[in-house]
């Protein structure tokens, strides 16, 4: 069994409206296996890493949470990655790469990015989808 959570994400472009699902949790997929499906699912040469959880049924309970919370229909972010305070680097668009602190997160989530030779920083407004934790 394997589960990837998606969460329908709203965009605007100029004069249009887009809306598409990005993975909740970029970067992993959760599989429910024996060692053999573990197996199977690295000689499948897609998967980087493979994390391995000693209490299984922890994650099963925390995993149907996540997927009656997505199921919803509500607005879902992340939480850890986007905590006031915590530096976060923007993963695409225009401004992909940047770096800079969270300063607010509910609303138009904003951060700022310091000049810390001038003493100032500037602070944009962003897309909480499009952050990841720098640390």
């Amino acid at each position: 069994m394997h589960y990837l959570p998606l969460v329908r994400v709203h965009h605007t472009y100029a004069k249009s409206k887009a809306s598409f699902l990005l993975p909740l949790f970029p970067g992993y997929v959760f599989l429910c296996g024996n060692d053999r499906d573990y197996e199977l699912a690295c000689q499948t040469k897609r998967v980087a890493q493979i994390l391995h959880v000693s209490n299984q049924d922890q994650l099963r309970r925390e995993l149907q949470h996540i997927h009656s919370v997505v199921e919803s229909g509500r607005p879902v972010g992340l939480y850890p990655a986007l905590r006031q305070g915590r530096r976060c680097r923007i993963t695409s668009g225009a401004l992909r790469g940047v770096e800079g602190v969270v300063i607010r997160r509910r609303g138009p989530c904003q951060m700022y990015i310091a000049a810390t030779m001038l003493g100032q920083s500037a602070v944009i407004e962003v897309d909480a989808a499009l952050l990841e934790a720098a640390d």
